[in-house]
Parts: structure tokens; sequence; C-alpha cells
């Protein structure tokens, strides 16, 4: 069976404002100081799936930037531009349905383009398996990242304790879908062992998850189904303009993975961040001795702790202590790292405020 992999890469990164912007987002950056993350992702399954199987899913402002950046083993007919944006639902459907239609029922892996990953060989390993339990069980699967810390940044997910098989390697039935949680529920969820952090990573076959869009989001499908019978041909780009505002704005987790109870999941260990808000960015830079993780023209007194990028001006501190710093040409942010999840609640402001210049 056909193995193809669809990378969702349409996303603003809101939470990695001012230096991620809805035209050049996180995934179109070098945050790593290897390549922009897309590239990076897409590296990382070569050997497991064909890297000239990569499917991606964009929106119409990302897509000009994006076909000019990406590696050049990715078809350009395979870069499926969505003309607004109606959440991963529908971006994956859409995925589906071309790979149905284009190379008949084949594995899928929905990867998100902006994770961080260090131990890539454990990493392949990984997908490998999961997508063996894909094809042999003709179920769901996702993978789960054990917890590290009680981290309320993260989606959880709880499952039965004993595996329902166990080559090759142990899969567990999926309890529950949790959103991310207030601290105390988070310490609660990371003292018992019995969740696993939602990594956003899924592995399926087109025929598995085009039966779950009709079972538990039949409008959805209906409504895209026009789509499927226009791909290839001349009106494919006037039909999916016309259709695409009508969907429902749902996420995919929200609608099939937390009805559906044909979902497992098994447990990964690679080094994954997903690199979500400018918190996260220990996990691509070991801090220095203070603490602190500087990406920047920087001069510090008594600054511990704290994350500190810069475009090329000097940043000048004093006495400061967990304080994220991140200064790009137009806009500077300044705000204490426990509160490096509310950054989306500024971009969400700028656009109610209409300074979209700033976005």
């Amino acid at each position: 069976m056909n193995k193809f992999a669809t990378i969702l890469a349409g996303g603003g990164g809101t939470r990695f404002w001012p230096l991620s912007r809805q035209e050049t987002p996180k995934q179109l950056l070098n945050l790593s100081g290897n390549d922009i993350m897309l590239n990076d992702t897409i590296q990382r399954f070569e050997g497991v799936i064909p890297m000239e199987n990569t499917v991606i899913v964009t929106n119409q402002s990302q897509a000009t930037l994006l076909e000019s950046m990406m590696l050049s083993c990715v078809q350009h007919s395979n870069i499926l531009i969505e003309p607004v944006a109606k959440n991963t639902a529908a971006s994956i459907l859409y995925a589906a349905l071309f790979i149905e239609k284009c190379h008949g029922n084949s594995i899928m892996v929905v990867l998100p383009s902006d994770h961080h990953i260090t131990d890539v060989p454990n990493f392949k390993k990984t997908l490998d398996k999961a997508c063996t339990i894909a094809i042999e069980t003709e179920r769901i699967v996702t993978i789960g990242i054990k917890p590290t810390f009680a981290s309320t940044g993260y989606g959880y997910i709880s499952y039965d304790q004993a595996p329902i098989l166990h080559d090759p390697c142990p899969a567990f039935e999926v309890s529950e879908f949790v959103e991310k949680p207030n601290f105390k529920k988070a310490q609660n969820y990371f003292n018992s062992g019995e969740y696993l952090w939602n990594s956003g990573m899924f592995v399926w076959t087109t025929s598995v998850i085009i039966e779950s869009f009709k079972r538990y989001l039949p409008r959805l499908y209906k409504t895209m189904l026009p789509i499927y019978d226009h791909l290839g041909t001349d009106r494919q780009n006037e039909v999916i303009t016309e259709i695409y505002p009508q969907l429902q704005n749902i996420s995919i987790d929200y609608g099939i993975l937390e009805r559906s109870d044909e979902v497992v999941i098994i447990p990964g260990d690679f080094g994954w961040n997903d690199i979500g808000s400018w918190d996260a960015l220990g996990s691509i830079f070991p801090p220095d001795e203070l603490g602190n993780i500087v990406k920047a023209n920087h001069m510090g007194i008594d600054t511990i702790n704290s994350i500190i990028y810069g475009n090329g001006r000097l940043i000048t501190t004093i006495g400061i202590d967990g304080l994220i710093i991140a200064d790009t040409e137009d806009a500077l942010l300044i705000c204490p790292k426990d509160k490096a999840q509310s950054v989306k609640d500024i971009v969400k402001m700028l656009k109610e405020n209409e300074m979209t210049e700033f976005i």
C-alpha cells in the first residue's frame, strides 16, 4: 500500500508573535539553524515514506512563499491550497480525498509542520510501526508522547493500561482526549502516569478516515464531495473557491477523534516538542549558565532565566528574571515566561483593532 505524508502547514503560529506572522508563519522560519521547520518535517520521514509522496495543505496567503522555500522533492501538484482556513478537519479531508482519487486507498500519515524532534531514528521507527498497525487493524492510530513535565500547553490523551496488541509495538485503546488543562490538572495527569501528550500526529488509511468523516461529520463530507469530483479538471480551483467558505470550522480532534471508538494510541519517545510558544525554545537551544536563551545582540546585568530574541538591534537588560523579550523590525514583545501561552491574545487584540500590518 502506498504511503503518503500529509503536512498541515497553514497555521499562523500566533503564540510565536512577533516573529511568526500570517504570511511568514513559524513553519517557514529557520529556528533550529538547520532549515525551515517545514523542510525539517519532510526530511524527518525519509526512508519511511517516499519524500515525493508529500502532500502539503496550506492557505492562499502563504502558498507562494512556501513553494519558493520547500524542498524540491515535493511536487507542486501535491500542494493543496485552501482559499480560507476552516480548521484541521477540512484540511485532512481535502488531503484524504486528493490522495484517494489520485492513488487509491493509501496509508496517510498526518504531521504538523512545526514540530521539533531530536531523536529522528527513533521517530522513524515509531512512524513505521504506526503505519503497520494502521494497515493491520484498520483503525485510527495516534502517536502520544510520554510527558516529561506537567505542561499546560499541550492536550492530553488517557488510555486503557492493557495493550490491545503487542506487535510491532504496544498499542492501547484511547479512553479520552483532554484539552489543555490548568496546572493542577496537568500535575494530576503527569503524576498518574496514565496520560500521554497529544502530539497531533495521526496515521490511518484513506478509506478508514473517509468512512469516519461519513459517520461523524456527514455534513462536511457531503459539502466537500464536489471537490473530489472536480479534482484534476479545469474547474478544480473554481469549485474549491465556491465550496470552502461553506465548510464547518472544526478540528479533527473534536470532529472525529473524540467521537470515534476506533482510535488506538502508541507511545512515542523521540525528543518531541511542538515549539508552540516562546518558552519552548529551550528544547532547541540549551540555556546558558544563567538560564538564559539569547539569540540577539545582547548585553545584560543580573539577567537570568530569560529568553531574548533580536534582529540585530542591541538589547540591554538589567535585573530581570523569567522574561521573554522578542524584538523584530516593527514590533517588540515583553512578557513573563509563564504568560507565553497568552501571546496569541495580543494577536487577537491586533485583529480586533484592525492593526493587520502587525499580524
